[in-house]
């Protein structure tokens, strides 16, 4: 049986990864406007997967008997000053998650929950790709700066990540 303090946290985890996915959906949305379609499908394809890690927590709490309690999720921004502006607000709500990913794993460790340790380290591992994918972007985006022409050709290379 699921320890309720776990339990507790793991629905609050869920409800982050959803919202996670409005804020990537948002930003999609503002790179669609912006004309650049390749910068909308990386975010697209980045909702998408905070929605899967939603869905893990959620299938984890219950296969351990559980019980998913949803929660309301906040409207996401929905402007952005730019391209590079929205990257580095990415990157920093990737190390938002990733701490709280790292404090609710300090939890089940409190709470000797072994199961949910062992789920959590995919998370943790996880949480690295994310923070180095947001910051390489967002590095190439400080790199080139004003440059149309940079800014297309990075486009283009954001519109081949496949699906992960």
């Amino acid at each position: 049986m699921l320890n309720p303090t776990v339990q507790q946290a793991l629905n609050d985890q869920v409800q982050k990864e959803l919202h996670s996915a409005y804020i990537y959906l948002s930003m999609a949305a503002y790179f669609e406007a912006e004309n650049l379609p390749g910068a909308a499908h990386w975010m697209r394809n980045q909702a998408a997967e905070e929605q899967e890690h939603a869905m893990k927590i959620f299938d984890f709490i219950q296969d351990r008997g559980g019980r998913v309690t949803l929660q309301a999720i906040a409207a996401p921004p929905a402007t952005f000053s730019s391209p590079l502006a929205v990257f580095e607000a990415a990157y920093a709500h990737e190390q938002k998650v990733t701490q709280s990913i790292h404090d609710l794993y300090a939890l089940a460790v409190k709470e000797a929950d072994y199961p949910t340790q062992v789920m959590l380290q995919w998370f943790i591992d996880e949480q690295v790709e994310e923070e180095k994918n947001a910051s390489a972007i967002m590095a190439q985006l400080q790199m080139v700066g004003d440059s149309p022409a940079a800014l297309f050709m990075i486009d283009r290379q954001l519109a081949a990540r496949s699906g992960d």
